[in-house]
């Protein structure tokens, strides 16, 4: 059912157009050509104009072929931007079955084998006449830099019911189930200046206060579901004065939300408790960047999932992510969505892969999940 050498010759078009985080604009236009070639209506939001992204988002709706009652609205996503080095990838296909860059760049696996698979689904259900339902094709700038993009999409823009993103690490078959919200957090310290060497008793050292509260701050692995980190140290000055500035940058992330809230606290109180002792003031400043998600295996999405995967010869497995996805912000927004294993490896470094046979895979993947949504009407 799915054409290999259509979806090869697509992925490898596909990661040759350099599209690092912040300079989507090429990749952008192309999608959008490729899209609306393909019947789909194409949106773009005005994001860009909150981000600096080189692109907004994209909404590509493919109508409905089936027009019974109860059909649900769903959508797939994958991001359009890559992280570095990603200019000029030569990507070579081995004897082995496997892609690769030519070692001095990435390959652009994550996350253009997502929109490749989306890209052959709708090749395959246009060319078999295979009926569906609305569906939408999300495609997001600035995921590598934060989420960027989906977090500056407008509320309600997206309609659907719920959703599937292809993009996370791992064989085909695993599903990313729950992903912890992510909080970023700077904090500033402030003590005295005074000369190091004639009258240091009359200064306030701001490294000395900060260093004291980041060893009192519960850090790394906290617990199965929590972490937090300490990303930058920054306290420059003369050896001869008592440096009196010093600025931290750090982030917390859990798939509770209450145990986010309550790391958070703990770093602030070290922070302010350091402060206090030493003389010194402290502006502590967090911003959960977007929320947590977790499904169990019961739910109504992650069934259809692990169907749909059996249905192409995948053993499902749910497992809960430490990293954050667009995933987390579309189930912030009221959408219930879940990451999909796509199968590349190795990816942001310059050995990054991905079996042809996994491409194909994802592809099937997205054209079984079809098939389930519409079947789930009858």
């Amino acid at each position: 059912m799915i054409n290999q050498d259509r979806l090869v010759k697509q992925f490898i078009e596909l990661v040759q157009i350099d599209s690092e985080s912040k300079n989507e604009q090429n990749i952008s236009k192309h999608l959008q050509r490729l899209f609306t070639e393909l019947g789909l209506t194409v949106e773009e939001d005005d994001s860009k104009e909150r981000t600096g992204l080189g692109s907004g988002n994209l909404i590509c709706t493919l109508a409905a072929t089936d027009s019974r009652p109860g059909i649900p609205t769903v959508f797939f996503t994958s991001h359009m931007d890559t992280v570095s080095p990603g200019k000029g990838i030569k990507p070579q296909i081995g004897d082995d079955g496997i892609i690769r860059s030519d070692g001095t760049t990435i390959l652009g696996s994550d996350d253009k084998v997502g929109l490749a698979a989306m890209l052959e689904a709708i090749r395959v259900m246009r060319e078999r006449n295979i009926p569906h339902g609305t569906l939408r094709f999300v495609i997001t700038a600035g995921e590598e830099v934060g989420l960027k993009g989906s977090r500056a999409m407008k509320p309600g823009w997206l309609q659907a019911d719920f959703g599937f993103a292809l993009d996370s690490n791992g064989p085909i078959g695993d599903i990313a189930v729950a992903a912890p919200g992510r909080a970023e957090i700077s904090i500033q310290f402030t003590g005295r200046k005074a000369h190091a060497g004639v009258n240091p008793e009359d200064g306030i050292s701001a490294i000395q206060v900060a260093s004291k509260a980041v060893a009192r701050m519960p850090l790394g692995r906290i617990d199965s579901e929590t972490t937090a980190n300490i990303g930058s140290f920054s306290g420059i000055g003369p050896l001869n004065v008592v440096c009196d500035q010093v600025k931290l940058e750090a982030e917390a992330r859990s798939i509770v939300g209450d145990k986010l809230h309550a790391q958070i606290a703990a770093m602030k109180e070290a922070c302010e408790s350091a402060a206090k002792e030493f003389g010194a003031t402290c502006e502590f400043e967090s911003n959960i960047v977007y929320a947590a998600f977790m499904f169990d295996d019961e739910a109504p999405i992650v069934q259809l999932t692990s169907k749909a995967l059996r249905a192409v010869g995948c053993t499902p497995r749910t497992f809960h992510s430490g990293g954050g996805s667009d995933a987390n912000v579309f189930n912030g927004l009221g959408i219930p969505t879940v990451n999909l294993a796509v199968g590349y490896k190795e990816i942001h470094t310059t050995q990054e892969h991905i079996a042809i046979s996994d491409i194909v895979k994802i592809a099937e993947v997205v054209l079984a999940i079809v098939d389930e949504v519409t079947a789930s009407a009858k």
